[in-house]
Formats: structure tokens, sequence, C-alpha cells
């Protein structure tokens, strides 16, 4: 018994001076070995469906491992990879009720080289009805996830070619969404396609520290979640401009990367978690999300209490140090809740300054937050005057790593009132987000 009691002590004084002592976990000089690596002229600019790239994730799972973490349903260890599908459209034709409708009446959006239908398929048969929201129906229909064949009304028909653009799930999928213009639903149809499907493999990199197990038959908040995330892709090498060609990408996004993977450390040392913390490093941000849009499908959103969401945060914000902004700000509870953990220590969250370039929904937060999760992003980037990004000149040196290590350290103190289980902010109101 004086042995349990006397381990007790022990943990508790341990978790205490870690608590105290973070500055030992994250400071400049961690931040910067970790941001030296990955943004470095090794790593290529880290573009999607390179080798460079991959490069990148290995240092990331590696430096995961290191701190402890567990592998998240993946046989691929930290790797968490995926098929993205793009479809190229050749030909189509279709009959409905016995009438032929022209190509140009006819939008296909499949992952199936070759798709031969008629009505005993199992199609459903629904319509978009004039009036309505064109793009954001149809987009409904292919996120279902489910066979449809859409009749959508002729009142459309000078947006209907639009649709064109729209992508079945990125990730490969044998469910297929077929519009067609006109306002009658068929009792008999037929319709054959033909794309060129081209398969590419992406990985993000994710780590998770699991909650406190407790005794069968007690409520715990193991199995809720909160999200630590940045992207860890870029632009890869472009054209030679005063002999330097690779696009480092120091700020965007190693510097959220960075982040995560300090978090990760101090988290592990801590080990007081009662929500289970997923570190995540997010693959193809820059080509349109892809990799947070997989990986959000592989949660149940309504367990996913919130998700910090790190970009650029390598500079000073408009207001000098000790403070960042929050994307989304007005949208849940989370900043105050965020802001009142972080009561005496002299950082400021501030609502996002730059709300006219649609930042909230840029970044790989909107996925989740769209299915309710308070998902923000969190940043210091003067959006408005930043002379590197996207440039050539984003990198290291550019980068003021006492001021980047404080953010951290900050994102790290203001969230523990909800990794620990005793807050949870509100959830989004996902049916007023675009």
């Amino acid at each position: 018994m004086k042995n349990f009691f006397a381990l007790l002590v022990f943990l508790f004084i341990t978790s205490f001076l870690l608590a105290q002592n973070i500055d030992a976990i994250i400071n400049a000089k961690e931040a910067e070995r970790i941001e030296r690596t990955l943004s470095s002229d090794d790593m290529r600019g880290r573009k999607v469906f390179t080798e460079d790239i991959d490069k990148a994730a290995d240092f990331i799972a590696t430096e995961f491992k290191a701190n402890g973490l567990q592998t998240w349903n993946s046989k691929d260890g930290y790797r968490q990879e995926f098929v993205l599908v793009r479809p190229k459209f050749i030909s189509a034709s279709a009959t409905l009720d016995g009438i032929s409708i022209d190509q140009k009446n006819i939008i296909v959006v499949t992952c199936q080289p070759e798709l031969k239908i008629d009505q005993a398929s199992g199609y459903k048969i629904a319509a978009i009805k004039a009036g309505g929201n064109l793009s954001r129906e149809a987009s409904a229909f292919i996120q279902s996830n489910k066979n449809v064949l859409v009749m959508v009304d002729s009142g459309y028909a000078a947006n209907f070619f639009s649709l064109s653009g729209l992508k079945p799930s990125i990730f490969k999928t044998d469910k297929s969404v077929i519009f067609v213009l006109g306002n009658i639903a068929p009792k008999s149809f037929t319709l054959e396609a033909k794309h060129k499907i081209t398969e590419q493999k992406l990985a993000n990199v994710v780590g998770i520290l699991p909650g406190k197990s407790l005794p069968a038959g007690q409520a715990g908040k193991k199995d809720e979640y909160v999200i630590f995330s940045g992207h860890y892709d870029h632009l890869g090498i472009g054209k030679t401009v005063n002999g330097d060609s690779i696009y480092n990408g120091a700020n965007d996004d190693a510097s959220g990367t960075t982040a995560v993977i300090m978090l990760a450390k101090y988290f592990k040392a801590l080990g007081n978690n009662e929500r289970t913390i997923v570190f995540a490093a997010f693959t193809a941000e820059e080509i349109g999300g892809f990799g947070s849009q997989y990986f959000s499908s592989q949660f149940d959103a309504g367990k996913v209490m919130a998700m910090f969401n790190i970009e650029m945060i390598g500079t000073e914000s408009k207001w000098g140090k000790n403070s960042a902004y929050i994307t989304g700000y007005e949208k849940t509870d989370l900043g105050q809740m965020l802001q009142k953990n972080l009561s005496g220590t002299g950082f400021t969250y501030y609502p996002d300054p730059y709300t006219a370039q649609n930042l909230f929904y840029r970044s790989d937060n909107v996925t989740l937050a769209r299915l309710g999760v308070p998902a923000h992003t969190i940043s210091t980037s003067k959006m408005d005057t930043d002379p590197n990004y996207h440039k050539l000149s984003d990198q290291i040196e550019t980068l003021d790593m006492e001021n980047m290590s404080i953010v951290i350290k900050s994102v790290a103190l203001s969230a523990r009132s909800i990794i620990a289980g005793k807050e949870t902010p509100a959830r989004m109101k996902a049916e007023e987000l675009k």
C-alpha cells in the first residue's frame, strides 16, 4: 500500500513539474530543429505526388514514434494512406422512357471507367427543382455516396454545364451520380458512360494519445477526440529566380506541422489527457484540402469535441508578439474558452481580422466544421501584407522562432480544460456554413 501511494505522489509531482516547465519541451531551439528539417532544401518544397513529400512524411512519422504516439487504425503505421481519383470524361449516352438524351444534357459523376446501368440497377431517382441552390443540392447528392439519377429542372439549363466541374467522392468509391437536364422522372432509363480514371496515392500522417481508460460500466472521455493539425505539403519546385527554385514553405505550413509535433511531445509527457488527442499532419491542402477531407471521413464527427488547426504561426501577428487570431471566432465559443485558460499569461487570441479573404473556408478546419465540429484555424500571418506567402522567400530565416514557440505553448495551455474533459465548446452551426 505504501508503494502504491508513493507511486501516486510521484506521478502527481511529475505531472505538476511538466506542467510548470513547459519551456523544457516547447522552446525556440526545438522548434528550429523541426522547422529547419521540414523546410530544408532537401525536402524540395514537399509537393504532393513526389518522393519529396514522402521524405517529409517519414520524418514526421519518426517524430511521432519518438514522442510515443500510437497509430490510428492503420496497417501502414502512422501513414493514413488513400487514393485520390481523377476521372476524365470521354462519352455518355442515355435514354429516358425510350427517348434519347443529348450528351450535353448528361453529366456523370463517377469513379468507374465504364458505367452501364438501367432502371433495374438500383439507382434512386431524385430531382433538383426550380428555385433551389443548384450547386449545393448537386454536391449533397455526391456527398451522400449513393447511386442516384438526378433530374435537374430545365430552368437551370444555362448553369447545367457548371455541374461538370463537380468531382465524385475524391476517394475511390463504387457509387455514381448522374445528372440529367429535364423535368420528368423516368419510369425506365438506360445509360452508358466512359471515363479515363487516374489514381494517385496520398498519405496523411496521424498519431494519437488515447484518453484515460476507466473500469467497465463507467462513463469516460476516451471515445471523445480533440484534434491538433497542420498541413505538411507545399508547392515544390518552380522557375529559378536569383538562383533559387525551391518553395520551402517554412511558414506555410512547416510551422503548423512543427507545432503539431511539439504539442504531441508535450501532451505525451504530461500523460493526463482524459480525452483522446489526435495529431494529424495533412497532405494535399495546397491542391484542395483532400487530406483533411479524407481524414474527416474516418471519424464520427459527433465525437470530435474540438479541432485546433494550426497554420502559419512563424511570424508576429498584426498585434505584435504574444498574440494570434482564430478564424471563424464568432461561430463558436471556443476562442473565449481558450482565452480564459490563458488568464495571466499575457497572450491574446483575436478574431480573424481578414474575414474578406475567407480564411475559415480556405484551410483544413472547414471539413469538420461543416459537420458541426468546433473546428478553427489558429494563425499569426499578416495575410494582407505577408511578403513571403507562396513565394520562394518563405524560408526559415524569415521566421521568429522565439515567438513561434510562445504561440505553440499558448495553444497547449489554452486547450487544457478541453483535453481534460472539463469544458466542451459549442457545436458549429453547420447549416449556416457555406
